[in-house]
């Protein structure tokens, strides 16, 4: 597999290539459906600014993210751009059979080749009654386990290097003689090329282990795999766990060096107070979601009218103090001193806010302030 595949290259006056992580959220008054229109319109957008890649994350149960299948996002994608790379960000995979996520991302090598990423992660991107019902797990034995101080509902995880074996001999068709898989395979895919006639395409998707501690940091490293580290939601770990990643490498047939991105929280508005009313409401969504009350995501004016606890106000302060916010300039300001502090090789850059019109001109005044290239 090409490096030039998992490599990108900075655009105009960008530290490092900038990409897009697109949560698909929905506003409080908007639908599903305006989310995704959202969703194109981004993906051209970044596509016509030289943004290097635009992730799609897995998230269920959650009335404010519509994300839950990303393969069929997509592929709806694949469908409204050319050039730029697509890929998950990412299908987590303790909820999914090796063999499904193999068949549904060489459909969308077929749909868009040369042109898809695999991000697997090993959490659940879900509660755990929702990983329950995911997995089909025995939801009452699960919960009454978990009590006991087991683990069941999120035993998924711990097999996770296992699952990433198989899925990976799945996508390269090469499961050993004797292997009870032998032969089985994932369509589209290798096993093509060699029947009668078959011709297959060179490329399959490069896999990217994501992460926010430092199992699938060393785990990415000891494989020789790009990693992708959630800076977003686990800003203490950044450091920590990059500096593992590149500590644990071993040089492999995918890459000879490291190379690593970090998912940031970012968003630009032509105003300063503009940026902060809308980070307010999206940190709103995050009180509601960890005190176990998953919504929409508020307007702005719901926000300021919103009476937080001052438990509440503590835990938007410390979340938005990871949010880099305000006009393009000091956003530009703190995604360069946030490349030169951790040493990312690329900013994946999630812009959360109420209104799909809000997101895409945060990327629209990101693109400018580095100058990035304006489509013809």
């Amino acid at each position: 597999m090409a490096a030039d595949e998992i490599r990108g290259a900075a655009q105009g006056s960008a530290p490092v290539p900038l990409s897009v992580l697109d949560l698909v959220t929905v506003g409080a008054g908007r639908t599903a459906s305006d989310a995704l229109r959202t969703s194109v319109d981004l993906a051209r957008l970044a596509e016509a600014r030289g943004f290097h890649r635009y992730w799609v994350a897995e998230h269920h149960s959650m009335p404010g993210v519509a994300s839950s299948s990303p393969a069929v996002i997509l592929a709806h994608l694949a469908a409204h751009t050319d050039r730029i790379r697509l890929g998950s960000g990412g299908v987590m995979l303790p909820n999914h059979a090796p063999l499904v996520i193999a068949e549904q991302f060489g459909t969308l090598e077929a749909m868009a080749p040369g042109r898809i990423d695999l991000g697997l992660g090993r959490a659940p991107g879900t509660d755990g009654a929702t990983a329950a019902a995911l997995r089909r797990t025995d939801l009452p034995q699960a919960l009454g386990s978990a009590r006991a101080g087991g683990t069941p509902i999120h035993s998924g995880a711990d097999d996770f290097p296992q699952q990433l074996a198989e899925l990976t001999r799945f996508l390269d068709d090469d499961f050993p003689d004797g292997h009870p898989y032998r032969r089985i395979h994932a369509v589209p895919g290798p096993v093509q090329a060699t029947s009668p006639g078959g011709v297959q395409s060179p490329h399959r998707p490069p896999v990217w282990l994501l992460g926010s501690s430092g199992f699938s940091a060393r785990l990415a490293g000891v494989l020789g795999l790009p990693f992708a580290f959630a800076h977003h939601f686990s800003a203490q770990n950044t450091v920590p766990a990059l500096d593992l990643y590149r500590e644990s490498f071993q040089p492999s047939a995918v890459l000879a060096e490291p190379y690593a991105l970090i998912g940031v929280s970012a968003l630009a508005a032509d105003e300063e107070k503009e940026a902060r009313r809308q980070v307010l409401a999206a940190a709103l969504s995050m009180v509601r979601l960890r005190t176990g009350r998953p919504g929409l995501v508020p307007s702005p004016e719901e926000a300021e009218a919103y009476e937080f606890s001052p438990m509440e106000r503590d835990f938007v302060d410390s979340w938005n103090a990871n949010v880099i916010h305000g006009t393009p300039d000091e956003v530009r300001s703190g995604l360069d001193d946030l490349a030169k502090r951790t040493g990312a090789d690329e900013l994946m850059i999630t812009a959360n806010a109420h209104g799909g019109d809000v997101r895409v001109r945060s990327y629209e005044l990101i693109a400018d302030a580095y100058g990035l290239p304006t489509p013809a």
